[in-house]
């Protein structure tokens, strides 16, 4: 599905990747973790199009992304509901949703607990709510790639726990592959997910019990 080979990104004299590769197969989920500043972000950048390598080569087999970014660019005086938010995620868009389009949503935004803010304009949402139709956004396509970039950041603890049982359901029922960037693996594991080490280079890419051996032997993720 995705593959890296010799990644190097720099800004200036500033090396932000060096030497990355790696491998993902289809309906694999990895876990992308690392300290502030080691080049996650950059990394899920590449694989979406916002950023081109200084060096080296990625190839991307997927059909379909679905992608959210770490940082939600809303504006406060645009004047969009949640439903087109959403509506701008779906394949073949006409200028207005159909009527199966519209219960669609709704049925996303029942799974997000959610489902009286259809309507709501964005601008008056909290940052939490934000997130839950931005996270709607991207998998209303039911994408086979799935790129996830600190989702929960503003997540409150009691949903964080649903949210990742239904992209372990996603990921095994369609067979999505995932990538998702985060700072605490707590929640998100699976004895079956692979994890990423990231400080500006690979330091471990392997599996998550692999993952507590190397982490034993001195290194921490922030």
């Amino acid at each position: 599905m995705i593959k890296y080979e010799n990644i190097e990104v720099s800004f200036g004299k500033f090396n932000v990747l060096k030497n990355i590769s790696f491998q993902l197969n289809p309906g694999e989920m990895l876990h992308i973790i690392g300290p502030n500043g080691s080049g996650k972000t950059t990394l899920v950048k590449l694989l979406v199009g916002l950023l081109e390598p200084t060096s080296g080569h990625i190839e991307n087999h997927a059909i379909q992304m679905g992608y959210l970014p770490q940082k939600l660019n809303t504006k406060l005086n645009l004047p969009m509901t949640v439903r087109e938010v959403i509506y701008s995620g779906v394949n073949h868009q006409k200028l207005k949703p159909t009527k199966a389009q519209c219960e669609l949503i709704k049925s996303w935004l029942d799974m997000m607990e959610i489902p009286h803010l259809f309507e709501s304009s964005m601008s008056y949402l909290s940052g939490g709510q934000q997130q839950r139709v931005f996270l709607i956004r991207a998998l209303i396509s039911e994408p086979d790639l799935l790129i996830l970039d600190e989702p929960t950041s503003a997540l409150d603890p009691s949903f964080r726990e649903k949210f990742y049982h239904m992209l372990y359901q996603f990921q095994q029922e369609k067979n999505m592959t995932i990538i998702h960037v985060t700072h605490d693996l707590t929640d998100a594991v699976k004895e079956d997910c692979k994890v990423m080490y990231v400080d500006q280079t690979v330091k471990f890419f392997g599996t998550y019990k692999a993952y507590h051996e190397f982490e034993h032997r001195g290194h921490h993720h922030a």
